[in-house]
């Protein structure tokens, strides 16, 4: 057994090697908060919250300025959500310029590839790609960054976590248990790498039938929310499984911009007040 001081030595000594290898975090320029949207799996909507959230948090306060960075390397789906194609412009100190749209300035590395070209990338690669959509992108001034993180917890989510300071996380899945699991992950994940959870989304939380309103709980009613009693968290609100969400999407005119007075869209909009609720104060 050691002693007091040498035990106390011997973690301190281990606590200096681990902190060798991680690098420190550095704001990026320009933006003031971060905001993850992330999910356990894929599947669950996570690219259309994301999408909507950023557009929700401009029609909330419309003087705020607001990105969004695709972080999804192998399957980048906002040039299309948004409705944006073409190549960024340099800037005069060589960084890209992002594609604006509907009040919101995008980057993704759809925007650096062929649309129909798969990203056959070792996790080197990515990284070196993830560094250059923090590091090489000139966003101006932003209030808000929102970043939709691809699906899991795997190297993409750490490089991002550990490189920038993180404001909070949001983490998007639907009602059923086997996303409700990698979740579970997702939060706990965030938790590790000392990035607040500002608490989850419950997505597809119901369906209504167009013609009689029956409504029907398809992949199960209520799992977020005893997921986030599980975390100690809150649910930041419930998005139906509705058709014109899914055909806004699909057509790059998000919902929250072209049926602002859905309902659709008001569930949005009352998610991004409580994502904006949640977040500490932005730093000077």
């Amino acid at each position: 057994m050691l002693s007091g001081a040498e035990g106390e030595n011997l973690r301190q000594r281990r606590t200096q090697i681990m902190s060798r290898g991680l690098p420190k975090q550095k704001p990026i320029e320009g933006v003031k908060q971060v905001i993850v949207v992330a999910s356990g799996k894929g599947g669950v909507g996570k690219s259309t919250t994301a999408v909507n959230l950023a557009l929700a948090l401009a029609a909330n306060d419309s003087s705020k300025t607001i990105g969004l960075l695709d972080a999804d390397v192998y399957g980048p789906s906002v040039p299309k959500m948004m409705n944006l194609k073409g190549s960024p412009e340099l800037s005069q100190n060589n960084q890209m310029r992002p594609l604006l749209n509907y009040g919101i300035a995008c980057m993704s590395m759809g925007f650096l590839i062929e649309e129909s070209a798969p990203v056959v990338w070792r996790g080197l690669m990515v990284m070196s790609a993830i560094e250059k959509l923090l590091r090489q992108v000139d966003w101006g001034q932003l209030d808000y960054l929102v970043v939709d993180m691809p699906p899991g917890t795997g190297d993409v989510q750490l490089s991002v976590s550990q490189n920038i300071p993180i404001s909070g996380a949001v983490i998007v899945s639907t009602p059923q248990d086997i996303a409700l699991m990698d979740a579970h992950k997702g939060a706990e994940m965030f938790r590790k790498v000392r990035v607040p959870v500002l608490g989850l989304i419950q997505n597809m939380s119901v369906f209504q039938c167009p013609k009689c309103k029956h409504k029907t709980h398809i992949f199960g009613a209520d799992g977020a929310k005893k997921l986030a009693q599980t975390l100690d968290l809150d649910v930041l609100g419930d998005i139906p499984l509705h058709l014109s969400i899914r055909e806004a999407s699909d057509t790059g005119q998000p919902v929250v911009f072209s049926q602002p007075e859905s309902d659709e869209a008001r569930a949005y909009l009352r998610i991004a007040a409580e994502v904006v609720r949640r977040l500490p104060p932005p730093p000077e």
